[in-house]
Protein backbone atom coordinates (compact mmCIF):
# COMPACT_ATOMS: atom_id res chain seq x y z
CA UNK A 1 0.00 0.00 0.00
CA UNK A 2 1.53 3.36 -0.83
CA UNK A 3 0.93 6.32 0.77
CA UNK A 4 -1.53 8.70 -0.80
CA UNK A 5 -2.14 12.96 -0.42
CA UNK A 6 -5.12 13.59 1.52
CA UNK A 7 -5.53 16.80 0.20
CA UNK A 8 -5.38 15.81 -3.20
CA UNK A 9 -7.79 12.99 -2.80
CA UNK A 10 -9.99 15.61 -1.31
CA UNK A 11 -9.15 18.27 -3.95
CA UNK A 12 -9.94 15.31 -6.56
CA UNK A 13 -13.28 14.71 -4.53
CA UNK A 14 -14.79 18.49 -4.63
CA UNK A 15 -14.10 18.48 -8.44
CA UNK A 16 -16.58 15.29 -8.58
CA UNK A 17 -17.70 13.22 -6.37
CA UNK A 18 -15.71 9.40 -6.37
CA UNK A 19 -12.83 10.74 -8.47
CA UNK A 20 -10.31 11.08 -4.91
CA UNK A 21 -12.27 7.16 -3.97
CA UNK A 22 -10.83 6.32 -7.15
CA UNK A 23 -6.99 7.94 -6.59
CA UNK A 24 -6.93 6.42 -4.12
CA UNK A 25 -7.64 3.22 -5.92
CA UNK A 26 -10.91 2.53 -3.72
CA UNK A 27 -13.31 1.71 -6.63
CA UNK A 28 -16.34 0.70 -5.40
CA UNK A 29 -16.12 3.21 -3.19
CA UNK A 30 -15.63 5.31 -5.94
CA UNK A 31 -18.39 4.03 -7.81
CA UNK A 32 -20.65 4.17 -5.06
CA UNK A 33 -20.20 7.77 -4.76
CA UNK A 34 -20.07 8.64 -8.03
CA UNK A 35 -23.55 7.31 -8.20
CA UNK A 36 -24.98 8.39 -5.05
CA UNK A 37 -24.18 11.98 -6.23
CA UNK A 38 -25.76 11.59 -9.56
CA UNK A 39 -28.85 9.83 -7.76
CA UNK A 40 -29.47 12.93 -5.29
CA UNK A 41 -28.63 15.19 -8.67
CA UNK A 42 -31.80 13.39 -10.13
CA UNK A 43 -33.81 13.51 -7.26
CA UNK A 44 -33.64 17.27 -6.24
CA UNK A 45 -33.10 18.33 -9.81
CA UNK A 46 -36.57 19.32 -11.54
CA UNK A 47 -36.70 18.01 -15.06
CA UNK A 48 -36.90 21.24 -16.85
CA UNK A 49 -33.02 22.06 -15.77
CA UNK A 50 -32.36 19.09 -18.13
CA UNK A 51 -34.50 19.85 -20.64
CA UNK A 52 -32.95 23.16 -21.25
CA UNK A 53 -30.30 21.57 -22.39
CA UNK A 54 -31.64 19.97 -25.34
CA UNK A 55 -33.39 23.02 -26.03
CA UNK A 56 -31.56 25.54 -25.87
CA UNK A 57 -27.99 24.61 -24.75
CA UNK A 58 -26.09 24.88 -21.50
CA UNK A 59 -26.39 28.44 -21.33
CA UNK A 60 -30.06 27.82 -20.42
CA UNK A 61 -29.04 25.19 -18.39
CA UNK A 62 -26.68 27.16 -16.01
CA UNK A 63 -29.74 30.08 -16.09
CA UNK A 64 -31.76 27.59 -14.92
CA UNK A 65 -29.53 26.02 -11.72
CA UNK A 66 -28.80 29.13 -10.82
CA UNK A 67 -32.54 29.96 -10.20
CA UNK A 68 -32.67 26.65 -8.00
CA UNK A 69 -33.81 27.36 -4.84
CA UNK A 70 -31.54 26.70 -1.76
CA UNK A 71 -33.94 23.64 -0.75
CA UNK A 72 -33.13 21.80 -4.07
CA UNK A 73 -28.89 22.77 -3.80
CA UNK A 74 -28.80 21.45 0.03
CA UNK A 75 -29.23 18.16 -0.25
CA UNK A 76 -26.37 18.12 -3.19
CA UNK A 77 -23.68 20.76 -1.05
CA UNK A 78 -24.49 17.84 1.94
CA UNK A 79 -23.40 14.86 -0.33
CA UNK A 80 -20.35 16.54 -1.86
CA UNK A 81 -19.13 17.69 1.01
CA UNK A 82 -19.72 14.43 2.71
CA UNK A 83 -17.61 12.71 -0.02
CA UNK A 84 -14.64 15.45 0.25
CA UNK A 85 -14.37 14.51 3.71
CA UNK A 86 -14.97 10.89 3.21
CA UNK A 87 -11.68 11.18 0.56
CA UNK A 88 -9.70 13.05 2.99
CA UNK A 89 -10.40 10.80 5.71
CA UNK A 90 -10.42 7.46 3.69
CA UNK A 91 -6.28 8.91 2.55
CA UNK A 92 -5.40 8.75 6.03
CA UNK A 93 -6.63 5.74 6.72
CA UNK A 94 -4.74 4.22 3.91
CA UNK A 95 -1.64 6.54 4.91
CA UNK A 96 -1.74 4.98 8.60
CA UNK A 97 -2.16 1.06 7.51
CA UNK A 98 0.89 1.82 5.06
CA UNK A 99 3.24 2.24 8.36
CA UNK A 100 5.10 -0.30 9.35
CA UNK A 101 3.87 -2.88 11.58
CA UNK A 102 2.98 -2.17 15.02
CA UNK A 103 3.15 -3.83 18.34
CA UNK A 104 0.54 -3.35 20.70
CA UNK A 105 1.37 -2.80 24.63
CA UNK A 106 1.60 -5.97 25.45
CA UNK A 107 4.09 -6.62 22.42
CA UNK A 108 1.86 -8.47 19.80
CA UNK A 109 2.67 -7.73 16.43
CA UNK A 110 -0.52 -6.25 14.58
CA UNK A 111 -1.23 -6.22 10.85
CA UNK A 112 -1.05 -2.33 9.69
CA UNK A 113 -3.76 -3.10 7.41
CA UNK A 114 -6.53 -4.34 9.54
CA UNK A 115 -5.06 -3.85 12.88
CA UNK A 116 -5.55 -7.58 14.02
CA UNK A 117 -2.99 -9.74 16.47
CA UNK A 118 -0.72 -11.84 14.09
CA UNK A 119 1.39 -14.22 14.36
CA UNK A 120 5.30 -12.84 14.44
CA UNK A 121 6.44 -15.78 12.28
CA UNK A 122 4.25 -14.91 9.40
CA UNK A 123 5.57 -12.67 6.76
CA UNK A 124 1.90 -12.05 5.72
CA UNK A 125 -1.49 -11.15 7.78
CA UNK A 126 -3.89 -14.65 8.16
CA UNK A 127 -6.44 -12.43 8.88
CA UNK A 128 -6.81 -10.04 5.41
CA UNK A 129 -4.06 -11.81 3.54
CA UNK A 130 -1.77 -8.40 3.12
CA UNK A 131 2.07 -9.06 3.88
CA UNK A 132 3.91 -7.75 6.73
CA UNK A 133 6.66 -5.53 6.86
CA UNK A 134 8.44 -6.54 10.02
CA UNK A 135 11.71 -4.23 9.24
CA UNK A 136 11.00 -0.88 10.86
CA UNK A 137 10.44 1.59 7.95
CA UNK A 138 13.78 4.21 7.51
CA UNK A 139 12.85 7.66 8.50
Amino acid sequence: MTRKRPWLAAVLALVYPGFGHAYLRQWLRALLWFAFALVTAMVFIPPETFQAVEGAGFSAYYEQLQALPFEVTLPILVVQLCNVIDAYWSALRNNRASATTTTDGEGEVRCPHCRRNVDEDLDFCHWCTNPIDTEPAAQ
